[in-house]
């Protein structure tokens, strides 16, 4: 390299291509050489909101462990009561990031399910761990999964109402996926209402739903309280699915990309830290359940998070695909297919009138740019493509290859 050429690089682009080329060095080492100089995060105290639930788990361990002051942030975790107050505070600026439904990121960034504001998805939290509960009422009258719930759902032509946690978020789509796989048509068939996480066991206590869908430990709290049995993991629907996200707005990022980048590395070192064995994730279940967190006991957070599952009716099972924050890296990559799934499902159920963009808007939001920089100071692997393919429940293969044809192709749709 000549002389010139070595002063016309920056300090940024040097530094830049010193953690870039910091594969070899030991992570500590790496995460300074991003913490100072003119990569030194921009933002160095963040609010990220989180709503109570286990999967909030890596956001609330970067910060309790101190993992945040080695990539040179200071993240204050910020309980929120709903997924409506998440969109707004992030909207309005009043949150840095959230734990949030990869779902509600789409749906405000195309202007449906709230006000349209550009926003950004930097990484998955997590995989899998959500469920379906049904009342112990219906249980009673047989529907136990969504072939009985169908046949009872029939037989009996009553007013079942079953609940989600924000309309073009997660949770809505994997009760209306699941319902529809087994010939329900959950916005003809049934009344779908919006009831936020914490909130969803103390409502069905009081008959005010037939059943829901949401994460732990809200399945997992029905059982030991006697009031629902899990009908269907949401791992049975989509094994290894994306779940929540690091969201924040696209103006953000733009302003405070290095605060954007230290921030990611730091919950992306967290997930690895609990996945990292058995002590830690009851460690982390001992933290998370406090009442400044997710406020329940810790039994209801550490068996399924260990894949051990009962249902509520005597059957147990060991589940090796239970929630995940990690799993070498496999967890966290911002899928461009993942989020132009939930595009064709909010297309499917009438959310979205036409087709978007489905390709150029996951690439607007999903910050692949920005993952790979936070990749690179964990060395975390980093998969060669941007798409990956899946089986569902109904053995119907999403692969993102054609969204449009995907999104028309179900028979039943609103």
């Amino acid at each position: 390299m000549t002389d010139s050429l070595t002063h016309k690089l920056s300090r940024r682009r040097v530094l830049q291509a010193a953690a870039a080329g910091a594969i070899g060095l030991d992570p500590a080492l790496r995460a300074a050489v991003w913490a100072q100089g003119s990569d030194k995060p921009e933002k160095e105290e963040v609010k990220i909101g989180f709503i109570p639930l286990t999967d909030c788990a890596s956001v609330v361990m970067a910060s309790v462990l101190g993992i945040d002051k080695k990539y040179g942030v200071k993240i204050v975790p910020s309980k929120e009561a709903s997924w409506a107050g998440v969109r707004d505070k992030l909207v309005n600026g009043e949150l840095d990031f959230a734990h949030v439904l990869y779902g509600l990121v789409y749906g405000v960034h195309l202007g449906i399910g709230g006000p349209k504001k550009d926003m950004a998805v930097l990484m998955t939290l997590n995989n899998n761990g959500q469920a379906i509960t049904l009342s112990k009422k219906l249980a009673d009258k047989g529907a136990v999964d969504g072939a009985s719930l169908a046949k009872v759902m029939a037989a009996h032509k009553d007013e079942y109402t079953f609940a989600q946690t924000f309309p073009t978020g997660t949770h809505a789509m994997w009760l209306y996926y699941w319902m529809a796989a087994n010939g329900i048509n959950p916005l003809k068939d049934a009344k779908v209402i919006t009831v936020p996480p914490p909130q969803m066991v103390a409502n069905m206590r009081v008959g005010n739903m037939d059943g829901y869908c949401v994460g732990e430990p809200w399945g997992q709290r029905a059982i030991m309280d006697g009031i629902g049995i899990t009908a269907v993991t949401t791992q049975d629907i989509w094994k290894d699915h994306p779940e929540k996200v690091l969201g924040t707005t696209g103006d953000f990022v733009k302003k405070y990309p290095n605060t954007a980048r230290a921030v990611t590395a730091a919950i992306l070192e967290a997930g690895q830290w609990i996945d990292a064995g058995l002590q830690n994730k009851n460690k982390m279940a001992e933290t998370i359940a406090d009442k400044s967190y997710v406020n329940t006991s810790v039994d209801a957070i550490n068996q399924r998070i260990l894949g051990r599952y009962t249902n509520g009716l005597g059957k147990n099972w060991d589940d090796p695909n239970y929630m995940k924050f990690y799993g070498d890296g496999a967890v966290n990559f911002p899928y461009l297919s993942d989020g132009m799934w939930f595009l064709t499902q909010h297309k499917r159920w009438g959310l979205l009138k036409d087709h978007p963009d489905y390709l150029q808007v996951a690439t607007q939001i999903n910050r692949i740019d920005i993952y790979k920089q936070a990749a690179a100071a964990t060395k975390t692997a980093v998969p060669k493509d941007a798409m990956r393919t899946s089986k569902l429940i109904d053995g119907v293969v999403w692969d993102g290859k054609n969204p449009k044809q995907y999104a028309d192709s179900f028979k039943v749709h609103a």
